[in-house]
């Protein structure tokens, strides 16, 4: 009986080398304050009054804003590896996080080697491989196995019924008993011995076509939070911050709001992202929660560190006495029924994440003037956060 054969262990990459920044600026930390070293005060003093402008984050990256995408691409290579690598924003375009798209294409040309560099879906589709081909070779093994007990049952009665009662297999048997294994490794290994020499081809680079595509929080917090992104328009001039969120709060919508239209303080985008900056601040990794019915997942390192652990929510909350007098058909449109709830929590139950209802008080269009700056104006929402957990008998018996 043939054993399935063991592979040792594949090296994982280092993680904590790779992602050793949790956000994508250059900070320069202070000396240690050293009480009974009266010399480390002034090593404090130099480095605060001479040193300071060194750690201030300056525009580093550029991007631009698709119109057709409505978020914002970012094309430079090493951009891209750097903002995914310090904070994990943005998505590779061609890819399902990570931008690899490259490596997996040198890949398939033969420019790098087979086990070179794997990338996180390379590395997730040979783990399945593996897994189905030992799923198949422990059938194979099983099938042996009882196969050789049957026949030591046969030699042990030594009866000629027994061995007449239990015919051997006939090749139409064997054809049918065969359709479970695949054999299409056999065909193309048969295939490959028949086919020619191919001639030696001089491998060349290939050229990128993946993109960085990050969303409007994610570009603006960039900008505006951490100074470290200039966003283009379509002449190559960057967009200052206060035009940057003018222009995403009127793409928010569907169709945009034209230039003559007033925008509201309770527009998709803003909503959004003061809820993106809140989380943020507070040191999470925040990544948008489509796949589970969500507005955002928040981790606690990164996604190659570890699963999602909570699910965000986010909910108008209109407690402002001015929105008493304003027609109720907006209050309604930002309850959620029911059933929503039961659903949306059940699915993250069943992935062992912890549902986040988030409200956000919204204050009334008196209050947003419209030269208010950027950060007075994100100043007047407020955050409120409740914790819902769905109550499984089989989990939760204590």
């Amino acid at each position: 009986m043939s054993t399935p054969a063991v592979r040792p262990p594949r090296r994982r990459p280092d993680y904590n080398t790779i992602h050793a920044k949790p956000l994508p600026v250059s900070i320069t930390p202070y000396p240690p304050l050293i009480p009974h070293n009266p010399l480390s005060l002034l090593q404090i003093l130099y480095t605060f009054f001479f040193c300071r402008q060194s750690c201030l984050p300056s525009p580093l990256y550029t991007a631009k804003f698709s119109e057709m995408t409505r978020c914002v691409h970012v094309t430079d290579e090493r951009s891209m590896m750097a903002l995914w690598n310090d904070g994990f924003f943005g998505k590779g375009s061609l890819s399902r996080s990570e931008p690899t798209w490259l490596s997996r294409r040198r890949r398939e040309l033969g420019i790098i080697g087979k086990d070179e560099a794997l990338t996180a879906e390379e590395i997730t589709e040979r783990r399945r491989k593996e897994r189905k081909d030992f799923k198949l070779e422990r059938a194979r093994a099983e099938k042996e196995r009882i196969q050789k007990q049957l026949e030591e049952e046969r030699k042990a009665t030594g009866s000629t019924e027994t061995a007449a009662s239990t015919p051997t297999p006939s090749v139409q048997e064997k054809e049918e008993g065969e359709k479970d294994v695949p054999v299409s490794e056999h065909v193309e290994v048969a295939k490959a011995s028949v086919q020619p020499p191919q001639p030696k081809t001089e491998l060349v680079d290939v050229e990128n076509l993946e993109h960085l595509q990050l969303t409007p929080e994610e570009a603006f917090f960039l900008a505006f939070g951490l100074g470290c992104l200039q966003v283009l328009d379509g002449t190559n001039k960057p967009i200052s911050s206060t035009a940057l969120f003018t222009l995403f709060r009127r793409w928010s919508h569907f169709p945009p709001l034209p230039d003559h239209m007033p925008l509201q303080p309770d527009d998709t985008f803003i909503l959004s992202y003061v809820i993106y900056h809140h989380f943020r601040s507070l040191g999470w990794v925040v990544r948008p929660g489509v796949k589970f019915g969500v507005d955002y997942l928040l981790y606690n390192r990164g996604p190659v560190f570890s699963h999602a652990e909570f699910g965000i929510v986010i909910l108008p909350s209109y407690s402002h006495p001015s929105w008493s007098a304003v027609d109720e058909s907006r209050k309604k449109a930002a309850r959620k029924p029911w059933h929503w709830l039961h659903c949306v929590n059940r699915v993250s139950a069943q992935v062992k994440k912890t549902i986040i209802l988030v409200y956000v008080d919204v204050p009334p269009p008196e209050e947003v003037e419209k030269g208010l700056p950027v950060k007075e104006l994100l100043k007047k929402y407020r955050v409120r956060e409740f914790s819902l957990r769905r109550f499984v008998v089989s989990r939760n018996r204590d």
